[in-house]
């Protein structure tokens, strides 16, 4: 047999799963390795048998302490191939390290034990989750899950060349949300002591790889990934009740082939916080053939059932690809490419933290039945982070292309919207088809949407809006090209609508003309039209309170 450091460079070139599948099989552990609980179990082959540590699969009996001791075996032995043999795990935190690769079997199951109970020490297997590690100086810059990575299931801290592959099953059963009030009014019971929230948690961790299993109810997050470089997440589907997968401040990042359902917070959520105690922006990332949605039961994606909410079922349907809220350092040097939306949000880009969106390039989209425009891009003043440091942010240099979209909601349009003093800069979009509901009145074309500079992001948070298609506020450079807007029913308001707009060039537009026109103009300068459908060809160099 080959020896490790072979088997180990054939891993590392191939992504993991071809090598383990074919010689995992092949294996036969030494009498060291048969007897049990030798921390130098099988060193000359690298494998490390979970249930040759005292590991029992069965579900009840909790393989916290075998998991960890194959962990620290391979450790031990210079590091190896972890390996979870068809059974369930039931387990509290498990301490990941460096140099190890976790294989979980097809019909392999680690399942989060059930966290403390209100006012109770110990979970209901007799045991904890790690502590939540102290981070008080920076938590006022984000939410406390963010902030805290060893109250997890799987978490790691200054890790490096790691991975965890195989078709198996992260099942966090036993995981809060987040939600929900403990004992004392004023602590969420995720601050609970002893509490697990996360499913996988790695803080500053470089050469990482996550390959083909699957996540079912999450906690807080399936992956929180918080200053990790050199990061590969492919072919997962996770299926949760929160966060998907969440990207914070990570740099040369590869997200793909990932299904994500999750109706009740966002699907892929890059971000850069504050968590690390500094803003790192998250860079060179590329997400591409993923397919995000927020329509599914929980659990029904996974088992392939794929059973629609009830009709009166009410649930966030978030589910989205979205760039923020948390967002002081920035994303840089982004793409996204042939992804699918379903029944879910659409794409958001925020910088309201002081982060810098630049260098963005978004292509192939397809999207249908969402509960939010396709496009919410906000530049604002929330400014949470050290006051002495802390300035509003930019969004420039971004290009979107190849976007449909069919059943967008009524009331709302995508916005492009910065703030007074600060716009969104350089923007090309091209080669859209937006079907919407339709249905607004005249009285809603009037509406003039407040500013609400530090107020959350999300789409609805100026209210209703007076463009069916988009609302662009505060915008420079913007150009246009290709774009079609339709509304399933008449629509009274402009399907474009500009406010403090300097250089806008509009190509090809098709769109409903309204009684008084398609675009609608307050405070634009340096505007052209040409060869569209939706308006005249005209070149306007000055213009207020004025309909095309």
């Amino acid at each position: 047999m080959r020896n490790f450091n072979s088997m180990r460079r054939d891993f590392l070139r191939t992504g993991g799963i071809g090598v383990a599948a074919a010689a995992i099989p092949m294996v036969s552990f030494p009498a060291s390795a048969q007897a049990g609980n030798s921390p130098t179990a099988a060193p000359s082959q690298g494998i490390f048998d979970v249930r040759k540590y005292g590991a029992t699969g069965d579900g009840k009996t909790l393989d916290t302490g075998a998991v960890n001791h194959a962990i620290e075996a391979a450790v031990a032995a210079g590091g190896g191939l972890v390996i979870f043999p068809a059974g369930t795990y039931l387990c509290f935190s498990i301490h990941l390290k460096s140099q190890v690769h976790l294989f979980l079997h097809q019909g392999s199951t680690i399942l989060a034990a059930d966290s403390p109970l209100r006012g109770q020490q110990t979970g209901y297997n007799g045991g904890t989750y790690d502590a939540a590690e102290p981070n008080t100086a920076w938590n006022a810059y984000q939410d406390y899950g963010h902030n805290h990575w060893h109250n997890s299931l799987l978490w790691g801290e200054d890790l490096h060349d790691f991975s965890i592959t195989g078709p198996g099953l992260i099942w966090g059963k036993g995981l809060s949300n987040g939600r929900g009030r403990g004992d004392d009014p004023g602590i969420w019971v995720a601050e609970q002591a002893g509490v697990g929230n996360k499913a996988i948690a790695l803080k500053n961790c470089r050469n990482v790889l996550f390959r083909d299993f699957s996540i079912l109810k999450a906690g807080h997050f399936g992956l929180l990934l918080t200053g990790v470089d050199n990061l590969t997440i492919d072919n997962l589907k996770i299926d949760t009740d929160r966060d998907g997968i969440d990207i914070d401040c990570c740099q040369n990042v590869r997200v793909s082939n990932c299904t994500v359902n999750s109706p009740w917070d966002d699907g892929i959520c890059p971000k850069s916080s504050y968590a690390l105690g500094y803003a790192r922006p998250t860079r060179n990332l590329t997400i591409t053939n993923c397919w995000v949605t927020g329509y599914y039961e929980l659990g029904s994606v996974l088992d392939g059932t794929f059973k629609k909410f009830a009709p009166d079922f009410r649930v966030a349907r978030n589910g989205r690809i979205k760039f923020g809220t948390e967002s002081n350092g920035g994303f840089i040097n982004v793409t996204v490419s042939n992804c699918v939306f379903e029944g879910c949000q659409g794409y958001a880009l925020e910088s309201v933290d002081g982060a810098l969106v630049e260098d963005f390039a978004i292509t192939n989209t397809t999207m249908r039945d969402l509960a939010s425009p396709p496009l919410f891009m906000r530049l604002g003043a929330r400014l949470r982070g050290p006051k002495e440091s802390t300035r509003v942010g930019t969004m420039k240099r971004i290009v979107i292309s190849n976007l449909e979209c069919y059943n967008a909601p009524m009331g709302l349009s995508s916005i492009l919207s910065g703030i007074p003093g600060y716009s969104i800069e350089d923007v090309k979009l091209s080669n859209f088809y937006i079907e919407t509901v339709g249905g607004a009145t005249a009285e809603a074309a009037k509406v003039q949407p407040p500013e609400n500079e530090s107020k959350y992001p999300e789409p609805d948070m100026f209210g209703p809006m007076p463009a069916s298609g988009f609302f662009l506020r505060h915008v420079r450079n913007l150009e246009m090209s290709h774009v079609e807007i339709a509304n399933t029913t008449p629509d009274a308001r402009p399907a474009i609508y500009l406010t403090d707009v300097e250089r806008a060039d509009f190509f090809a537009i098709t769109a409903p003309r309204g009684a008084d026109g398609a675009f609608g103009l307050h405070g634009v300068k340096d505007l052209r039209i040409g060869w569209s459908r939706a308006a005249a060809d005209a070149s306007i160099s000055s213009d207020d309170h004025k309909m095309l």
